[in-house]
């Protein structure tokens, strides 16, 4: 399993984008939440993927595959190895991964014709909503 392929499967899902984020770690991100990670530095590099309870605690059981730190009670895994699995089952686990992440991620902001975000003022509770003070 190859670096390339993992950043490429991981682009080729809606809305899917990448930045380098502490250090050397390049992260997938599916409208600004993190769905997979990819340790560079690391070598070999790591791989920490989101699954289900009950997948977790059978990949914990598997060697070279650990609860994530820090984020491992939230069912993230971090494989400590590329070769830890197959192709095909690291291609269904960063699925997997991402739909979880996804359907929880934020919705994106109603855009207006002109591009920009569509921002409607509130108002406060005993507050008016223009911030011009009245006319005496």
């Amino acid at each position: 399993m190859s670096v390339d392929f993992i950043r490429d499967y991981c682009l080729s899902f809606p809305e899917a984008t990448e930045n380098l984020q502490w250090g050397e770690d390049l992260c997938f991100k599916v409208r600004g939440k993190i769905f997979a990670t990819l340790a560079l530095s690391a070598l070999p590099q790591k791989l920490c993927l989101k699954c289900t309870p009950e997948v977790f605690a059978d990949l914990i059981e598997r060697p070279g595959i650990r609860p994530a730190p820090y984020v491992g009670r939230y069912h993230w895994v971090m494989l400590d190895g590329l070769d830890a699995l197959s192709r095909s089952e690291v291609s269904h686990l960063i699925r997997e991964s991402y739909s979880l992440v996804a359907e929880k991620a934020p919705k994106r902001p109603k855009t207006t014709k002109a591009g920009r975000r569509d921002v409607t003022a509130k108002r406060v509770r005993g507050r008016p909503t223009s911030r011009k003070s009245p006319r005496k």
